[in-house]
């Protein structure tokens, strides 16, 4: 059984006891999340679809941490003028653990 889930934007494809970082949610570590934007369900043999989201399905997460993604170098020059720019940044990241999902 797994589902696909929209998470801030970002669409997640997820089944039970599964880890997954998505972009930075609202919440301590530890707290519950229920995430309610389902788009698709697939159950054994079974499959919805949702036009957008699925009534009466949600999927029940819990946050594990909050970090830092990757590193993003961003650099800029222009040719024989002596310019040259290197910025970095860092995405805020939470790591979230998919505890079931109700149909």
């Amino acid at each position: 059984m797994y589902a696909i889930v929209d998470i801030a934007g970002e669409q997640f494809r997820v089944t039970k006891d599964q880890q997954i970082v998505t972009p930075k949610l609202e919440g301590d570590a530890g707290s519950k999340l229920e995430l309610d934007k389902v788009l698709f369900l697939s159950m054994d043999e079974n499959t919805k679809v949702g036009m957008p989201y699925l009534e009466g399905t949600k999927v029940m997460a819990t946050i594990i941490s909050h970090n830092k993604g990757d590193k993003v170098f961003v650099f800029k020059k222009k040719r024989r003028k002596g310019y040259r720019v290197l910025n970095g940044h860092r995405q805020m990241r939470t790591l979230v653990k998919i505890d079931e999902i109700v149909a």
